[in-house]
């Protein structure tokens, strides 16, 4: 993995998008040996003029604007051990912000910022901070609804890198399974994925939310081309 970042460094990114009401979505690139690799960074509206941001990635000033615009970052999300990149400069740039991370990652996201909590801390009926079952309380996620839309946020448990630039990184991508030709579970999933038979439980549960719309994935497109099919198609994978 690239070092921590210690100041604000953007890195090659694309455009900011709202994908639904009050949800925005960036992608970004990380530096790898093999090229660039692709990664997501999710902004949620929150009640009370808040946002959560979910695996922080450094933005150039006029897209920080829209975000701020958005309501105060008050939840700096950082899903997993992997995903620490930005997290020290997004809480240098606001040091008010609240670090949240599942459990089995709080000792790793410790070395780079101060954790305030590991369990849910929104404080918002739509939207719910999920620890992902059987992944050792390492892996998080998030579920948002918006008038009978709703929206499935995951990290490093599905891969959908099907358009993935660059002949490095699409070696890499199509190696390690991260979707290239569409979603996938990872093999890097097997490092913390010890009880297949939770997390294919808990895809189904989600593939079964009323009015599923969505999965925002953290490398990778999201999947808006019947996502509760593909929630129990990966779900069947992960209980083999």
């Amino acid at each position: 993995m690239p070092k921590i970042l210690q100041k604000w460094t953007v890195l090659p990114h694309g455009t900011l998008d709202e994908i639904d009401d009050g949800i925005l979505t960036v992608t970004g690139d990380i530096p790898m040996p093999l090229g660039n690799f692709p990664r997501r960074m999710t902004v949620v509206r929150l009640s009370g003029n808040r946002t959560a941001i979910f695996s922080a990635i450094a933005q150039p000033e006029p897209t920080m604007a829209r975000i701020e615009a958005m309501g105060k970052p008050s939840i700096l999300i950082v899903p997993n051990p992997g995903h620490r990149l930005d997290a020290k400069i997004w809480k240098d740039r606001y040091p008010d912000i609240r670090v949240l991370t599942p459990p089995g990652a709080r000792d790793a996201v410790m070395e780079v910022v101060p954790v305030d909590a590991t369990t849910d801390v929104l404080d918002d009926p739509d939207a719910d901070f999920v620890i992902v079952p059987g992944t050792q309380d390492r892996e998080s996620a998030m579920i948002v609804r918006r008038l009978r839309r709703t929206t499935v946020i995951t990290n490093d448990i599905i891969g959908n890198t099907q358009h993935v630039h660059g002949f490095g990184a699409q070696v890499m991508a199509r190696l390690l399974r991260w979707g290239v030709s569409g979603p996938s579970v990872p093999r890097t999933a097997r490092f913390f994925v010890k009880d297949r038979a939770a997390l294919a439980s808990q895809m189904r549960e989600w593939a079964a939310l009323p009015d599923l719309r969505r999965i925002i994935v953290s490398h990778g497109d999201p999947i808006d081309d019947d996502p509760a099919g593909i929630l129990l198609r990966l779900a069947d994978d992960y209980a083999r």
